[in-house]
């Protein structure tokens, strides 16, 4: 019978996984995202998810159970005074997994293990700007998922917004110099007198 065998043994024994497992929290908490295999991302991702659920708490003792756990008063002490308050209103779900690829060498699967409120940069497609602009960086902070063409239609499109302004500052700043051109010619023709008919030199 399998009872009381759930989670991973990673190859370790049990002091050497609890000490992964706090150095990694630790690093995620300090970092803000650290890059791992995915079976050890997955196996991380409670525990830290448990950590910030102390630092929410905020008392006494969660402070002193997250000091037991991670181990460092420096990292428990940005948790509770940077990380756990921005995640005040936000009911559980505080990282995430992104996967890499495999590792060359031995083919592991890596992934990103970060917290959801560190934003994603990600450059928008040369097609959705105007030719006259470069290409620009854009961050988006969300709770999940990669960027997509409906993610970059917003910056394209005040992109546009702001070409199109601009052009029609420069057609009304045209158009009011030909006025005043139109004006003077008119004001220089009804200042120079006709010359009189029939009078001779």
């Amino acid at each position: 019978m399998r009872h009381a065998r759930h989670g991973k043994k990673l190859g370790r024994d049990s002091a050497h996984r609890k000490a992964l497992y706090s150095n990694l929290a630790g690093a995620l908490i300090e970092h803000g995202r650290i890059k791992t295999t995915v079976t050890k991302a997955k196996a991380v991702k409670p525990i830290a998810e448990k950590m910030i659920t102390l630092g929410r708490r905020g008392d006494i003792h969660a402070r002193r159970q997250a000091v037991a756990f991670l181990r460092s008063k420096d990292v428990v002490h940005k948790l509770f005074t940077e990380v756990a308050p921005r995640f005040a209103e936000r009911p559980g779900g505080y990282a995430r997994i992104v996967k890499l690829g495999p590792r060359q060498g031995d083919n592991a699967e890596m992934a990103y293990l970060e917290l959801v409120d560190s934003p994603l940069v990600f450059k928008t497609k040369l097609e959705d700007l105007p030719d006259d602009e470069p290409v620009a960086e854009a961050e988006r902070s969300d709770t999940g998922g990669h960027a997509d063409a409906e993610t970059a239609e917003p910056d394209a499109e005040a992109a546009v917004e702001e070409t199109e302004a601009a052009e029609e500052v420069d057609a009304a700043e045209e158009t009011a110099a030909e006025a005043e051109a139109e004006a003077a010619v008119d004001a220089e023709a009804t200042d120079d007198p006709a010359p009189e008919e029939g009078k001779e030199d």
